[in-house]
């Protein structure tokens, strides 16, 4: 995830792409859908509308089947913006004039941001030198 959010798309691409190699389905579908969304914005940055459209659309069918919050991915809020990159991109013939939405950052879901915060606290008080604690 740090990947994609850094916009090393291509390096999110690989990352994840060696976890798909091995998984088993639904995982392997959710690899594949943030893959695609992935290889989609990498080939945007490197000026191939047309490729980023159609992985584009060929990831969010496969996200569509994840729920709203998977594997600590606010997967809604990622469909959200992959679709209104989508429709960006479909909808104009000027795309290369008008400047698309600002690329989506991979998000973490609620729940799954809460636990992590509660954990990083425990590991930093227990980080602390006995004799402040």
């Amino acid at each position: 995830m740090a990947h994609f959010n850094a916009g090393e798309f291509f390096e999110a691409h690989e990352a994840w792409e060696e976890l798909w190699l091995r998984a088993l389905k639904p995982e392997k579908t959710f690899l594949q859908g943030i893959i695609q969304i992935a290889a989609a914005f990498h080939h945007y940055v490197r000026g191939n509308l047309s490729g980023a459209e159609s992985l584009l659309a060929a990831g969010l069918t496969k996200l569509e089947q994840c729920p709203s919050a998977y594997r600590s991915v606010n997967m809604a809020q990622l469909r959200s913006d992959a679709r209104k990159w989508a429709a960006r991109l479909t909808s104009s013939s000027e795309c290369g004039q008008r400047r698309p939405p600002k690329i989506p950052r991979m998000r973490r879901s609620k729940k799954t941001h809460a636990k992590e915060k509660a954990a990083d606290e425990t590991i930093r008080r227990f980080k602390k030198p006995l004799k402040s604690r």
